[in-house]
């Protein structure tokens, strides 16, 4: 059993892992933390899963009392632990403090220096290290560097678990900044949001399909988790950095995926088989740095609409039934926090496509965005009729 720190939008962390491992297999712990109960649990597939740990106690308590567990039982089990231990401990749902936080490693640190075992504590600047320190201190990748995950649900129970690993932040920025091609007029799909809708249009092998595949970054990520990867995109530049983007993963990471690329509108394209599952960002219409006024939004939404339905109803046709997809169209949030969705998002039954339901994350929660943006990216999971 695992415990996973989910990331800043925790419903679409649980929304990826509920998908992966089905909604049996995993249960919300707190409002940031889900546990997984699969043998298959793979962190290193995540998108949306800043760390995880694998549980090795469950308890209750507040943290004097937890933490005097944790001390008790480490300072017995490292006792004849060979070789220096770099030791990171993070705290979440606990009313607590980083001091009291980093005095629970202290006092575990002078226990173990009694029976001669080396420890190096890493600080707490905040009573959860941040995925960064995990990630660059390697916590979690080996015996001697170790992160204890302690965290308290909503119920007063509580977990202990020995990380095994942080998202790596420094392949994720790799993978967007040192793609040879990018074009910021198109828009910058953050990595670790493709691998998300990667995830999120479940499929064991076979070839993903992305019909506006841009410079090619979900296809990327497909590519990295093992699949066959299918573009297509209506400028025939896109396809280029797509191509040229593929080669650069292919040199740098050692992958050697089957692509395909081609130049095609989506309303009208016709795809080879076989297509296993669609993943994409759709066409998101104009960026806005503010809220548009009602007749600028009413113009943007039915253009939007009409590419993203027809695009829609034209892949229909060509899917088998059950072939999973996940579509990313905009969704307008104004000075209120208030959304405005795509008409299409109440109707997709007649266009061909069931709603995926999911048990533990409701469909208006499947929105990603930061604060300070104007159109936020909703996630369709949708499944051929």
């Amino acid at each position: 059993m695992h415990i996973a720190i989910l990331g800043r939008q925790p419903a679409l962390g649980m929304a990826e892992l509920e998908q992966l491992y089905g909604s049996r297999a995993v249960r919300w712990f707190s409002d940031t933390t889900a546990i997984i109960d699969s043998p298959a649990f793979d962190f290193e597939r995540l998108g949306g899963t800043q760390k995880a740990g694998r549980v090795v106690s469950e308890l209750r308590g507040d943290w004097r009392q937890v933490s005097m567990k944790l001390v008790s039982a480490y300072a017995q089990a490292w006792a004849d632990h060979e070789g220096k231990i770099t030791l990171g401990i993070s705290a979440y749902g606990f009313k607590t403090t980083p001091r009291d936080v980093q005095k629970t490693g202290i006092i575990l640190k002078g226990k173990l220096k009694e029976r001669g075992v080396s420890l190096r504590l890493i600080p707490n600047t905040d009573i959860a290290l941040s995925s960064a320190t995990s990630h660059h201190n390697k916590l979690g990748l080996s015996d001697n560097h170790v992160e204890l995950i302690v965290v308290r649900g909503a119920n007063g129970a509580a977990i202990i678990a020995e990380s095994v690993g942080a998202q790596n932040i420094t392949a994720l920025a790799a993978r967007d900044q040192g793609r040879p091609k990018r074009d910021a007029f198109v828009g910058m799909l953050p990595p670790k949001l493709a691998r998300m809708m990667v995830n999120l249009a479940p499929v064991k092998a076979g070839r993903i399909l992305d019909p506006f595949c841009g410079t090619g970054v979900l296809l990327q990520e497909a590519a990295l988790l093992g699949y066959d990867v299918y573009g297509t995109d209506l400028v025939p530049k896109m396809v280029q950095f797509t191509q040229a983007n593929l080669n650069w993963l292919t040199d740098t990471h050692h992958v050697t995926p089957n692509v395909t690329l081609d130049t095609g509108d989506a309303m009208t394209y016709q795809w080879q088989a076989p297509v296993n599952a669609v993943s994409c960002e759709a066409y998101l219409g104009q960026p806005f740095s503010a809220p548009p006024s009602p007749g600028k939004l009413t113009e943007v939404r039915g253009n939007c609409n009409h590419i993203i339905s027809e695009f829609l109803r034209n892949i229909a046709p060509q899917l088998a039934p059950g072939t999973p997809l996940c579509v990313a169209v905009p969704a307008w949030r104004d000075s209120a926090g208030r959304f405005t969705h795509l008409p299409l998002v109440d109707s997709v039954g007649s266009l061909g496509f069931n709603r995926t339901t999911l048990r533990h994350v409701r469909d208006d929660q499947l929105l990603y965005y930061r604060e300070d943006q104007v159109v936020a990216r909703e996630l369709l999971l949708l499944t051929k009729c």
